[in-house]
This record gives structure tokens, C-alpha cells and sequence, in this order.
């Protein structure tokens, strides 16, 4: 099986390096760097339509999506994946609330604190302002309540996403999470305490060596 990652920093794609050392898979990457507006560079739609990292050729083909591309793996090796059969409920509802859920008022915030800083005339700037202080009072801020109150709850009854063991749900979380804690979402202990836990594994540590940290810092 021959393995090549487009990898772009600051990226979701740090998720399948990963997993492909957490299954100690050999893989060979390309690595893709963000334009000064922090998007992805045009030409990687020459890989994948859609442009969008991670995107993984294997034995001919391309993958894209995160969410797929962790599957595809755990189940071509049979591993990552629980056995128990509410485990396995609870991997695949993680697998995608991660992006489905979580991710989309993260991903808000972070455009608003983005339109707040943004150079603009100084008669617009008050009315930006104002927009997005409107739009995280009436959804950004109640929907991370939420999400982040169901994640701490969640990993304060068990040590994973899924249970008792590691799986593919812990590396597709990882990202809302560690998004989360970066911008202090509140107090959350239990979220630190698996951060600390699942950054500490071998695999983890080799996957960021190799592409970086998954969100930046400011």
C-alpha cells in the first residue's frame, strides 16, 4: 500500500498523520503551506476537486475528508475502532459531531474575532462590531454552552470519547477541543486532563513533529 498526505499547516490533516503512526503505517507526505489570507493554496484542487485538506492518495485513489479518511483506515486495518457494540455507537456519533456539530460556532467565533480585528473605516468598524456582538450573544456563545458543557460532562464519566480505549473518535475530537481550550472556553478540567492523556501518546507526539500543531496559538 503506498500512502502520500497532502498535509497544510495549521490543518485538519494533522488528524491522519496520526492515525497513520498510531497504526504504524509508512506514508510519504506533501506539504502544503497556508497564503497570507490563512486559506488554502488554489492549486490544491489539482489533487481533489474540492481543494479541501486532508487529502490522502492511496494505491491511486483520493481521499478527502478527515472523517472518511479515519474510517477508511481503522476499518482497512481493523483496528482503532471498539468492538463493544455501544462503544462503537458512540465512535461513529463522535466521528461526526465533531465536524457536524461542534465545530460550526467554533468556526464562527473565530471569523467575528477576525471581523473585530480587521482594518476598516472608522464609522463601518462600530457596525461590524456591533453585527458580531449580536450573532455570538444570539448563537456563538449559547451553542459552545452547549457543545463544550456536553464534551466536559461526556470525558468527566470516561477516560475517551468512545469508552474505556483510545479510538478514531479521540483523533477526529481532538481539533474542536484543542480550538476550544486555546481560545478559554470556559473551565474545563476534564478536557484538560484528556488533552493531556491522548497528547501524550508516542503517536501523537511523532504525528506533530512531523506537521505542527493543529490550531495556531493566536
Amino acid at each position: 500500500m503506498t500512502i502520500k498526505v497532502h498535509h497544510l499547516n495549521y490543518s485538519r490533516s494533522l488528524r491522519v498523520l496520526w492515525l497513520l503512526e498510531e497504526l504504524g503505517l509508512e506514508y510519504s507526505i506533501e506539504r502544503w503551506e497556508r497564503d497570507k489570507n490563512f486559506r488554502a493554496p488554489s492549486e490544491a484542487s489539482r489533487i481533489h476537486p474540492l481543494g479541501r485538506f486532508p487529502m490522502v492518495e492511496v494505491d491511486g485513489r483520493v481521499l478527502a475528508e478527515s472523517g472518511a479518511v479515519l474510517e477508511y483506515f481503522a476499518d482497512r486495518e481493523g483496528k482503532l475502532r471498539p468492538t463493544d457494540e455501544a462503544e462503537k455507537l458512540e465512535c461513529t456519533f463522535f466521528l461526526h459531531y465533531g465536524e457536524g456539530s461542534v465545530m460550526p460556532p467554533l468556526l464562527v467565533r473565530l471569523i467575528f474575532a477576525r471581523v473585530r480585528a480587521a482594518p476598516m473605516p472608522f464609522f463601518i468598524k462600530p457596525i461590524a462590531r456591533g453585527i458580531a456582538d449580536k450573532i455570538d450573544e444570539s448563537y456563538t456563545n449559547p451553542a459552545l454552552d452547549l457543545h463544550l458543557g456536553f464534551i466536559e460532562r461526556t470525558l468527566g464519566d470516561r477516560p475517551y470519547f468512545a469508552g474505556q480505549s483510545f479510538s478514531i473518535a479521540d483523533i477526529q475530537m481532538f481539533y474542536p477541543v484543542e480550538a476550544a481550550l486555546l481560545r478559554a472556553e470556559g473551565e474545563r478540567p476534564n478536557m484538560l486532563a484528556w488533552r493531556e492523556r491522548v497528547t501524550s501518546r508516542p503517536a501523537y507526539r511523532r504525528a506533530e513533529a512531523q506537521g505542527g500543531t493543529a490550531v495556531p496559538s493566536d
